[in-house]
């Protein structure tokens, strides 16, 4: 039975980090990046990244994310090196058309960006328990119906793995042809996902009735079950993210 969550058990470092200081982490992973729009800089915050995943031992997980966002970094490769305003410099040419050292550049900053972003939700989503999160959040201010939603969104995708394996089963058990070649998947695709969507549009709309039979839209201040954990080096993890920010913005002022 696939698990509801994307969570990966493991005994590591990482995985003892406080939720939201991981929630953190990615907040100011991802803008430094941005503020800081330099190549040296871009790829030593996600060489950072690569390494807490490493620590993570979760670092496999994240293969098939980065493998995916292949297609886009191509595209991006592509449009940037040939058709950027900004290129100069004559890097090669393919015929009439020529590929400049300029949009390379571009590309390569987007690219470090989009794989930075990638590893980083990675360590969040892949190294905490998505029910201790959210309920950190809630704790914190958050609206529980937020809360629910944000949970909803992260459960979505093992939910419908966990259920597109089960429909595959039965329809193969049924003699339907699942495995082979490009276009005998095809075939079996389009019969699978209406089933998939249909039910997990159900069973999004059974938690929902089921937490309004638990009061859950009632104004009553909600209780919790487990008690607040308590992480070590927090505050001084946090202080280091939140320096870092800061730092990044005068610097991004100054320059």
């Amino acid at each position: 039975m696939s698990s509801m969550t994307l969570y990966v058990e493991k005994d590591s470092v990482i995985h003892k980090v406080a939720p939201l200081t991981k929630v953190l982490y990615v907040m100011v992973s991802i803008a430094i990046t941005y503020i800081i729009p330099e190549l040296e800089f871009v790829l030593s915050v996600a060489m950072t990244s690569l390494l807490i995943l490493i620590l993570g031992k979760v670092f496999r997980k994240i293969l098939p994310a980065l493998g995916l966002s292949m297609i886009l970094i191509i595209s991006i490769i592509v449009v940037q090196g040939f058709f950027h305003p900004e290129n100069q410099t004559v890097l090669f040419s393919i015929g009439a058309v020529t590929f400049f050292k300029e949009g390379l550049s571009i590309a390569a900053l987007i690219t470090l960006r989009v794989m930075n972003m990638i590893m980083s939700f990675g360590i969040l989503i892949l190294t905490t328990k998505h029910d201790e999160m959210v309920e950190d959040m809630i704790k914190k201010g958050l609206s529980p119906k937020i809360g629910y939603v944000f949970l909803s969104v992260l459960q979505l995708i093992p939910q419908m793995r966990g259920t597109m394996e089960k429909i595959t089963d039965a329809q193969r058990s049924r003699g339907m042809e699942t495995e082979g070649n490009l276009l005998v998947r095809m075939k079996a695709f389009f019969p699978l996902i209406g089933p998939v969507v249909l039910n997990s549009l159900n069973s999004t709309r059974e938690r929902a009735i089921a937490l309004e039979v638990r009061g859950f839209n009632t104004g009553i201040k909600k209780t919790f079950l487990n008690e607040t954990k308590k992480y070590s080096y927090q505050k001084t993890i946090q202080v280091i993210l939140w320096t870092a920010l800061i730092a990044a913005i005068v610097w991004r002022i100054l320059s």
